[in-house]
């Protein structure tokens, strides 16, 4: 097996048109070093292609549970967690695995763009009450980290692309699952850090991230949106 392979793990919550094209993008940018996992948590009348093996849930699971169990099926050095609505313009790992050469480097996040190219919060400082109350209040002008000094060391990185050394994401336990959805990231990375482990943002490496923001538009999402963050702060 390669020094350099990666599992990637993608969950469909009836999203198979954007994960046809996220794996398009992989075969195209990614070829020979990533094998793909796609979990349908939910029935999808659009059919799969091109994933290297597939998971359907009989019930539907959380985002960490998923990849919880998706991480069964990796035997690569590394494990790539990722969002559908992502995209791929060129090859986004080398950069990555670089940053993660150190072992004590535990997971690595790119440097994240919407489609028409504004530059995403993928690295941020820890949550705390004061922090979340002045983001309501005054939304960030611009990202929490420099994009300009190559890979430096975060609090956290979204978990809408994460490449983790497969080792420290075993000795973690991955994802906990008392987390349904939102803030699985923020954990996991404490929890990291916690265990003497880096987190790194690497800005060399760009994805697209076509967000679609949905706890600002649906009440049950904003509601367990909220729950997360009281649950994180509570427990931290």
């Amino acid at each position: 097996m390669a020094d350099n392979a990666i599992t990637l793990s993608i969950v469909s919550h009836g999203q198979n048109t954007l994960v046809n094209q996220l794996l398009e993008d992989v075969e195209r940018h990614c070829k020979g070093h990533v094998e793909s996992i796609v979990t349908q948590n939910i029935d999808d009348a659009a059919p799969l292609a091109r994933a290297t093996s597939t998971v359907r849930n009989i019930t539907r699971k959380g985002f960490g549970a998923n990849h919880n169990a998706a991480f069964q099926h990796c035997s690569t050095p590394y494990y790539c967690v990722c969002n559908p609505d992502i995209r791929l313009e060129s090859d986004p790992f080398p950069a990555l695995l670089a940053a993660l050469r150190n072992e004590d480097a535990a997971v690595a996040g790119p440097l994240v763009r919407s489609p028409l190219g504004a530059l995403e919060d993928s690295a941020r400082h820890f949550p705390t009450a004061a922090r979340l109350l002045r983001k309501a209040l005054s939304p960030p002008a611009g990202p929490e980290y420099p994009t300009d000094r190559g890979a430096v060391v975060v609090d956290w990185v979204a978990g809408m692309f994460m490449l983790f050394r497969s080792e420290a994401y075993r000795e973690i336990g991955g994802f906990d699952e008392a987390y349904f959805l939102y803030y699985e990231d923020v954990d996991i990375c404490r929890r990291l850090h916690a265990a003497g482990r880096r987190v790194i943002y690497e800005p060399r490496s760009v994805v697209i991230h076509d967000a679609q923001r949905a706890s600002r538009r649906n009440a049950a999402l904003a509601l367990q949106h909220a729950r997360s963050g009281l649950r994180y702060l509570l427990t931290r």
